[in-house]
């Protein structure tokens, strides 16, 4: 079983930067993809960016690109994100997933088949 733990969440002002973790955990944790997934108030949970574990391929939905860089250590089995130049809008609680086989990074939430509990990301205007 895989276990993936969030952290670094918190409160920043507009133009803050803020750094998650996910680590995971788990006997063999060699998953093919990992991502992050935001869900705010009211809203659905959307897709912020996701990375391939060997190669570290990335993908970004429009919304963050250029302000957010996913990374990952493989050796440490962690997954970051950093978050830069935040906005208003980018608050919410921020999920990281794994997906132990695919071909691609994926979109949407049904390809991952882990989910950490999630950490939240307030940003004050």
């Amino acid at each position: 079983q895989v276990q993936l733990v969030e952290s670094g969440g918190g409160l920043v002002q507009d133009g803050g930067s803020l750094r998650l973790s996910c680590a995971a955990s788990g006997r063999t944790f060699s998953p093919y993809a990992m991502g992050w997934f935001r869900q705010a108030p009211g809203k659905e949970r959307e897709f912020v960016g996701g990375i391939t574990w060997s190669r570290g391929i990335t993908d970004y939905a429009d919304s963050v690109k250029g302000r957010f860089t996913i990374s990952r250590d493989n050796a440490k089995n962690t997954m970051y994100l950093q978050m830069n130049s935040l906005k208003p809008e980018d608050t919410a609680v921020y999920y990281c997933a794994a997906d132990r086989t695919g071909w691609r990074v994926s979109r949407t939430g049904s390809g991952y088949d882990y989910w950490g509990q999630g950490t939240q990301v307030t940003v004050s205007s």
